[in-house]
């Protein structure tokens, strides 16, 4: 699992990569934070290419979702595979965090 990222103006386009489960969920946290400063003013999760989501991952949104929301950052994930989606949905996560099918249209959520 790796996190990448670039920055479009204040947006944030992380991306992250392969599995995460409870075996790098500290890693995948660490991973997150290090690519937000206190100056974006929105960040984009891209879950183009991770295969599978634990539980333990699950947190970690949750935990970033809540950490961005007291800020004022916005904050919304994009691109996901079907069974990822819907574990999201199943959890009711999608209720919680804006899910977008494409990072373009994630884009221009946060930038309305």
């Amino acid at each position: 699992m790796e996190i990448s990222a670039e920055r479009e103006g204040g947006v944030v386009l992380a991306k992250a990569n392969g599995r995460i489960d409870s075996s790098n969920s500290r890693e995948f946290h660490s991973g997150l934070e290090a690519v937000i400063t206190d100056d974006d003013s929105a960040v984009v999760l891209n879950f183009e290419d991770v295969s599978y989501i634990s539980s333990a991952g699950m947190r970690v949104i949750l935990l970033s979702a809540k950490s961005l929301q007291s800020s004022g950052t916005k904050f919304v994930l994009c691109s996901m595979n079907e069974s990822i989606r819907e574990v999201f949905k199943i959890s009711g996560f999608d209720k919680i965090i804006p899910i977008h099918g494409s990072q373009s249209e994630a884009l221009t959520a946060v930038s309305a």
